[in-house]
């Protein structure tokens, strides 16, 4: 009797087990097909809004392929590639990597006078954040000086020596990025020798009656007073017409004119002599620290000779630098991790493009010249990128990896709020040029992770962009936050919202 009763209770069982797989497979099936009409009528109404060329590819946590519009088509990315770069660097550097500024000198401290006897020099090692401009704080050259006074240094003597333990102490216009982008903001001079970003910013504000000169009340980086030269007068007026050019010596002119009526003006430049930045942002620096430094006289300058390091101030974590650079989408910073992790190779390009295809198994579609997206000679698929999304975050290396991204209301995703209740729900990646508007990433639902890549090359790069902010708005109105171990070992979510 009892046998008889645990048959009946095992068939119960495997009858009501069926069950709950059917309905699950149901919903599953009813889900996948609400995901698939809703995606074929945005995009009918989106190749209508927004004509060109797009390629579309929408996967699922383990890369298999829901919906797609050529996805294998090879398709100019933009700055979505700073994925891929953080990827890629992130593999070889760790989550801890940081890069080191550094004072080194060869010689001796007189006690008596606390001058430097002997050489010295500034090893700056293509640090992101040296003097950075970002919020998220950084490497300062104050901070330096002040250990150089605190070991009793009082008076350095030479002129200003640089050096780097990797690479050249130096800075240039990438080749690999066209000419009409020089001297944008957006594309400074890109080596080690970087300091604010490779940018120069000065605020500007009437001056205090008709007919007098205007003052600059603000600078950056700090000490760099001295490169300014101003000749623009106050006139009444509400507009301001100022011209900034640069000059042959590393420094700028201010002219023409602002309005006295006129809220104050930052202007931006890109740095068109880095060291001529950082030689006066050092003076300054010392200067605070009350150093005293007579830069025509003494050894500061020429090869030292078994340096010791005299004062060291290093970045951030790789995570927390990557973390900024994706946020604002930074092309200088992008770069740096790139030849950061490529051990300033002569192509580091070429192993970038190596370490997705080893990642994605895509060896027919990749074609990366640069690290940050910025040159239109890139070619990724939208499969490739959700197949990167899929698998690196399993690779060494990967772990935690869309929480590098930024988040929806943040950074370049700021728009992306309307329709989303929480921020984490997208963590993604953008990519904006004249041509071309892309934005690839994950997207939480309740029904699990959602593998983006939607990628746009054509004439109408604003519409393209509201289609697909109208899309993410559509696909996670019900979205879940993307906790911070998004993948476990067997592709699945886990882990807890940290």
């Amino acid at each position: 009797m009892g046998s008889e009763i645990l048959r009946f209770l095992t068939g119960l069982w495997v009858i009501c087990a069926g069950a709950e797989s059917l309905a699950a497979q149901t919903r599953r099936d009813t889900a996948a097909s609400s995901l698939q009409q809703t995606l074929d009528r945005w995009f009918r109404a989106t190749a209508r809004s927004a004509p060109g060329e797009w390629g579309i590819a929408i996967a699922d946590l383990e890369g298999r392929l829901l919906w797609g519009v050529k996805p294998t088509r090879p398709m100019v990315p933009a700055s979505t590639v700073k994925l891929l770069t953080t990827g890629f660097a992130r593999s070889i550097l760790g989550s801890d990597a940081r890069r080191s500024t550094r004072v080194i000198g060869a010689g001796h401290l007189d006690q008596a006078s606390g001058t430097w006897i002997g050489t010295w020099a500034l090893e700056i090692n293509g640090d992101p954040t040296l003097e950075g401009s970002s919020s998220q704080g950084g490497t300062r050259l104050t901070d330096l000086a002040t250990q150089l006074a605190i070991r009793g240094i009082r008076r350095l003597t030479g002129p200003l020596a640089l050096a780097s333990a990797a690479g050249a102490a130096d800075a240039s216009f990438p080749s690999t990025w066209s000419p009409r982008h020089q001297g944008r903001v957006f594309a400074p001079l890109v080596g080690n020798l970087t300091i604010h970003d490779n940018l120069v910013s000065a605020t500007v504000t009437p001056g205090a009656r008709i007919g007098r000169r205007v003052a600059i009340t603000a600078v950056a980086p700090q000490g760099i007073d001295q490169l300014f030269t101003v000749t623009a007068t106050t006139v009444d007026a509400r507009r301001s017409r100022l011209l900034v050019e640069p000059q042959a010596n590393g420094g700028y002119h201010i002219a023409r004119t602002i309005g006295i009526r006129s809220r104050p003006r930052r202007v931006v430049r890109t740095a068109t002599d880095p060291r001529a930045v950082l030689e006066a942002a050092w003076t300054g620096a010392l200067k605070n620290a009350g150093i005293e430094w007579s830069p025509s006289t003494g050894m500061g300058g020429g090869a030292l000779a078994s340096p010791s390091v005299l004062a060291e101030m290093s970045s951030p974590v790789f995570d927390s630098i990557a973390s900024e650079v994706n946020r604002r989408s930074h092309n200088l910073g992008a770069e740096l991790m790139l030849q950061w992790a490529a051990g300033y190779a002569p192509d580091p390009a070429r192993r970038l493009t190596a370490h997705v295809e080893q990642v994605t198994g895509d060896y027919g579609t990749v074609r990366l010249v640069d690290g940050s997206g910025l040159s239109d000679e890139n070619r990724v698929s939208p499969w490739t990128f959700v197949s990167y999304l899929a698998r690196f975050p399993l690779a060494p290396g990967g772990k935690n990896f869309p929480m590098l991204l930024p988040a929806n209301g943040s950074g370049t995703l700021w728009k992306l709020t309307n329709g989303l209740r929480q921020r984490g729900v997208v963590r993604a990646k953008t990519g904006t040029l004249g041509n071309v508007a892309s934005i690839v990433g994950y997207l939480g639902r309740s029904e699990g992770v959602l593998l983006v890549s939607l990628m746009y090359n054509g004439r109408r790069v604003w519409a393209a962009r509201q289609a697909q902010w109208r899309l993410f708005r559509q696909l996670g109105a019900e979205g879940v936050v993307i906790p911070s171990d998004s993948v476990d070992a067997t592709g699945q979510m886990g882990g807890e919202d940290r």
